[in-house]
């Protein structure tokens, strides 16, 4: 990774895409700083250092601090994450976005266009939730119409800015735009909370104990890592054969390659989106009261308390959320990788140029044979990424800690630094290529 990163500099073209994505990586920085005109800082720091539940943490991390901040990017990626969900779901629901789905670039670029406005809205309803649901209780210096619009439009803007940037990047810099954005978000935490987990059980304590804690540490981080790059780098190769043909009068064909099918099929989307849905209602419930007694103030009162992962004795109840996050996890699997890779259209594409799988015939049965394999693999993957999910939540739950760069985190931030390098190599190949012609 190092050597292509340092070849990648030594061309021009490549090394000003890089220098643009640092250039909008240090703007988002500087903007996570800068605070929501009118709003109480010290009051929301206070507020949030009370929160039991690790879905604020991981939605600090999402976004960088800026919610912790309370910055004009304390909304970030979030709703466009959740509106890029809703455009997923709706695309299989209504026949007319799935033609444009499959209209090529033209399609893609409409669905982009709605994408982009359905984040805008769902930016003003969470800025408007969050502004009127905070200021009530003293986010807000002043609690009047002007403070809340004001507060309301810069949140607004700083999400619709973060996206822009995200686009940006795509087109002119290294990378998927929104998916380095995040990653930025990400990696800005780590320092802080690594330095956290050493205070908590290194720091302070006896020579051989903090040895032991320290060398755990660095394993359990190094032995996820390890899982992560394993888990992104594993592919089924699925074997296929074309036959000879006379074209003219020559033979072509006969050839023997392969389709890659990879084990993580669907990368950190099911993660980020079980995440984005599993942050919520928590976030909701916080806005609520639950003084009280009844079913319902008891359910605000799990909510709030953090049921991601919550295995006290005599409270069961607080690993139901624990659950439906590994369920969210498997079906997101399934779910995105039904939408992105069809088997009929494969095994018809490869019938139609004279290919098959060895020992299978072409068509139905090529099509029946993919959707075992890849059902196989999925379940393999999903059930990787819900380990390394679900560990980061029982060691929250075990030794009372809150870590967040874990599991979701981590995989975000490997895959997303796989696919980059992926991406700076094959640029490098096409520019290799292109030098090879004009010569």
């Amino acid at each position: 990774m190092f050597t292509t990163l340092k070849n990648a500099f030594k061309v021009k073209e490549i090394r000003s895409k890089l220098f643009f994505t640092f250039l909008m990586i240090v703007v988002i920085r500087i903007g996570s700083q800068l605070p929501v005109p009118g709003v109480d800082r010290e009051y929301f720091a206070a507020w949030f250092s009370q929160q039991t539940s690790d879905a604020f943490s991981l939605l600090d991390a999402f976004t960088g601090g800026s919610f912790l901040n309370m910055s004009i990017l304390a909304l970030n990626i979030n709703p466009y994450i959740t509106s890029s969900i809703i455009m997923q779901l709706l695309t299989i629901a209504i026949p007319k976005l799935e033609e444009m789905q499959k209209d090529g670039e033209d399609g893609r670029k409409k669905i982009q266009t709605i994408t982009r406005y359905v984040t805008v809205a769902l930016a003003i309803l969470e800025a408007s939730v969050m502004v009127i649901g905070f200021g009530n209780q003293g986010l807000l210096e002043q609690f009047n119409a002007m403070n809340v619009i004001t507060a309301i439009v810069a949140l607004v803007a700083g999400s619709t800015f973060i996206m822009w940037i995200g686009e940006r990047i795509t087109e002119k810099g290294i990378g998927n735009g929104i998916s380095i954005v995040l990653v930025i978000n990400i990696i800005s935490r780590m320092p802080q909370e690594i330095s956290g987990l050493f205070e908590q059980f290194v720091i302070g304590k006896k020579v051989a104990i903090a040895v032991v804690a320290a060398v755990i540490i660095i394993a359990v981080i190094v032995g996820m890592t390890v899982l992560v790059v394993i888990l992104n780098g594993g592919v089924r190769k699925i074997p296929v054969q074309y036959a000879k043909k006379v074209q003219g009068r020559k033979m072509v064909g006969g050839q023997t390659t392969s389709i890659p099918l990879k084990v993580n099929t669907a990368g950190v989307i099911p993660i980020i989106f079980a995440s984005s849905i599993m942050q919520l209602p928590i976030i909701i419930s916080s806005f609520a009261k639950y003084n009280g007694t009844g079913v319902w103030a008891e359910i605000l009162k799990v909510l709030n308390s953090g049921y991601w992962c919550k295995f006290t004795a005599g409270q069961w109840y607080y690993s139901v959320g624990l659950l439906v996050y590994v369920v969210l996890v498997v079906f997101f699997a399934y779910f995105y990788t039904s939408i992105t890779f069809n088997p009929l259209e494969i095994s018809e594409n490869m019938k139609r140029q004279g290919g098959f799988i060895p020992g299978i015939r072409p068509g139905k049965p090529t099509s029946e044979y993919l959707t075992k394999v890849l059902n196989y693999i999925i379940f393999i993957g999903a059930i990787g990424l819900t380990i390394i999910g679900v560990l980061p939540f029982l060691i929250n739950g075990v030794f009372s800690t809150s870590i967040t760069f874990g599991g979701t985190s981590l995989i975000i931030v490997v895959s997303v630094v796989l696919e980059t390098v992926k991406q700076i190599e094959s640029q490098m190949l096409v520019r290799n290529y292109k030098g090879f012609l004009n010569d």
